[in-house]
Order: C-alpha cells, then sequence, then structure tokens
C-alpha cells in the first residue's frame, strides 16, 4: 500500500464578533475538540468592544457529538494524530487566508501574543521554532484536562527552552472565565 497527497480546494467558515474595519486589535480565537466557532465565541462576549474584532475559525473536521437520532448536536475539530504534520500545513494555509482575507490592508500575518487557555504547548512542537513575543498559559484550578501535572511538565520544557511565559490561574474548571480574560486585555 502506497500513501498520497494532492491539495484539494476546502469551503471553511468563521465568525466575528466587531467589524474587522474598524478594529485596531485583531484576536483569533481557536476552540476545542468537539466546539463550534459561533457558541466558542459567544464565550468572548465580555470583552467585545467597537476597536476589537475577535475571529474565530472553525475546524475543518465536523461531526456528530452524539449518536442519538433525536439529539444530533455538531462539533469540530482541527486534527487527530493521524497524517498531524500534514493538516498542520493545511491548518497554517488555512489560518493564513482567514487572516488575509479579514484583514486584508495590514499585508502578512503578524502574532504578538499567543494565550494558551486550558491547554499545554503542543508536546510535538519543536520549541526552536516558537517565536512569539509574549506567551500567555491561562488554567482553572479545577480543571480536569490541564492538570497539575501538565502544567509542570509544560512549564519545565518552555524553562528548559529559555522561553519566556506568563500563568495565570482562575478559580474554575476548563471553561473561558469572563473576568480572567477581561483581565487579559
Amino acid at each position: 500500500m502506497q500513501e498520497h497527497h494532492f491539495s484539494t480546494r476546502r469551503t471553511a467558515r468563521f465568525f466575528t464578533l466587531g467589524s474587522p474595519e474598524r478594529s485596531t486589535d485583531l484576536w483569533i480565537v481557536c476552540h476545542g475538540y468537539g466546539q463550534l466557532a459561533s457558541r466558542f465565541l459567544e464565550r468572548f462576549r465580555p470583552i467585545e468592544a467597537e476597536q476589537r474584532c475577535i475571529l474565530a475559525p472553525e475546524g475543518l473536521s465536523r461531526f456528530y457529538l452524539t449518536e442519538s437520532p433525536t439529539e444530533r448536536r455538531v462539533g469540530a475539530s482541527w486534527m487527530t494524530r493521524e497524517d498531524r504534520l500534514q493538516e498542520i500545513d493545511d491548518y497554517v494555509r488555512y489560518l493564513d487566508g482567514v487572516y488575509a482575507k479579514i484583514v486584508p490592508r495590514h499585508g502578512s500575518s503578524r502574532i504578538d501574543r499567543v494565550i494558551v487557555w486550558g491547554g499545554e504547548v503542543p508536546p510535538d512542537l519543536d520549541l526552536k521554532r516558537l517565536r512569539v513575543p509574549r506567551l500567555t498559559l491561562v488554567h482553572g484550578t479545577r480543571d480536569e484536562f490541564f492538570t497539575p501535572k501538565i502544567i509542570a511538565a509544560t512549564e519545565s520544557r518552555l524553562r528548559e527552552h529559555k522561553i519566556p511565559y506568563d500563568l495565570i490561574p482562575f478559580e474554575g474548571g476548563h471553561e473561558i472565565d469572563a473576568a480572567t480574560l477581561r483581565r487579559l486585555i
């Protein structure tokens, strides 16, 4: 058996809060596993402002969250471990394309800050390639996924590679906390 790849066009969707044309502050927020961008974006209403555009692209792999014929809720995913490197390349092009569509006047994209909320910096990411001016890790003190053990391992990796970061805990679980979100502005 031989594996092959080829590129194909795909229609993607994204949602925004605020006007890209009037914004001076662009946030790109990526939902978690099993979520849809429109629902996820609602969590960012507490920081909605006239000068801010919050853009939520949606993962391209949609699926039913339940098998129940009466409740057919849909969620989306960014990728799995299967063919992961190709998926990452595809998503980088996708996110660059969304950025170019929403902010054509600014030229090529530039990241000023990365906020990793309730998750780790991917363990398979070559940290020598991670070049962001500001990295912030946010987590709930009762987060069932981003546990103290994972936090410690993530911090150890970042320190080992001399990558500065801020760690911001909040009282809560695996959720977007409005008060903490406002503190990040």
